[in-house]
């Protein structure tokens, strides 16, 4: 956003500037006792020391299209609603056990589909899963309970390193910001905007996931086309109304599993087929 313009420079004192006011040195000489009055036209808010505000950009259709995808998702009967990370943690479990779970449940759906994730995440919980437990585990261990999740190698050092640091630095709770989150060890911003959400009650911005990304893209909800998650957040973040952010991930994720798939998406089935711009391209 563009700053107002400055405001008009203040004159100095009466009678001139400082050197004319000095001992023995001479005023310069007045061309005019009257002087002009010039109206000065401001635009709204210059002047006053309020920036003025730029019309807010909005997707064309995009209210319409949020309804369709609403009515498509009524039945909520998609993976996501059935096995994605808000089943996944004991809800019998303290607090603190509870986000734990929550977060490793997100580490472990990175890439990976929810019904995978889901029965990673029952193994453990069958073993009592804790920080503790956890750190008690042999790396190999971990890794035959998790397989076959994507990139269980990774995951496995990820999930130890984590864990030792929720121990050492936390308490064995996890953070309550997206910025701790962030630097935790497997964690991205998808993640942390998720656990903020599900663990913390905190809605602090919108998680966008490949679903998200793909489906705001072919809606033209960006007014650029964006390479990246996180460029899609951001993006999304600029005009989306804020009561509707903790909502948009679990929608499109399940209109992405159902409908809008990411190769050959099922266009004759959506009812916004005649208003997506990229309808006609599959």
């Amino acid at each position: 956003m563009c700053a107002g313009r400055a405001g008009l420079r203040r004159l100095g004192p009466a009678g001139g500037n400082a050197a004319s006011q000095t001992h023995g040195t001479p005023s310069i000489p007045r061309r005019s006792r009257r002087r002009k009055s010039i109206a000065i036209a401001y635009e709204p808010g210059q002047g006053d020391g309020v920036e003025p505000q730029r019309p807010r950009w909005e997707p064309r259709d995009w209210q319409e299209q949020l309804e369709r995808i609403r009515e498509m998702r009524r039945n909520r009967d998609a993976p996501v609603d059935e096995m994605g990370v808000q089943k996944c943690y004991d809800s019998s479990a303290p607090p603190q056990v509870m986000r734990y779970q929550v977060l490793l449940s997100l580490m472990l759906s990175s890439q990976t589909k929810d019904q995978v994730t889901s029965a990673a995440m029952l193994r453990l919980r069958q073993r009592g899963l804790t920080v503790d437990s956890v750190l008690q585990m042999d790396d190999a261990t971990l890794g035959q309970i998790i397989y076959p999740v994507g990139f269980w190698r990774n995951k496995v050092k990820y999930i130890k390193q984590t864990t030792a640091i929720l121990k050492q630095k936390y308490g064995g709770d996890i953070p309550s910001t997206v910025e701790e989150l962030v630097q935790l060890p497997g964690v991205g911003p998808k993640m942390a905007h998720l656990a903020m959400d599900i663990a913390w009650d905190s809605v602090s911005g919108i998680a966008v996931d490949t679903h998200v990304h793909r489906i705001t893209n072919r809606l033209k909800w960006v007014q650029k086309e964006t390479k990246y998650p996180e460029e899609t957040r951001v993006a999304l973040e600029d005009w989306l109304p804020r009561d509707l952010w903790r909502e948009i991930n679990w929608l499109l994720v399940g209109f992405g599993q159902q409908t809008c798939l990411p190769v050959n998406p099922r266009c004759s089935q959506c009812l916004n087929q005649d208003i997506c711009p990229a309808a006609k391209k599959h």
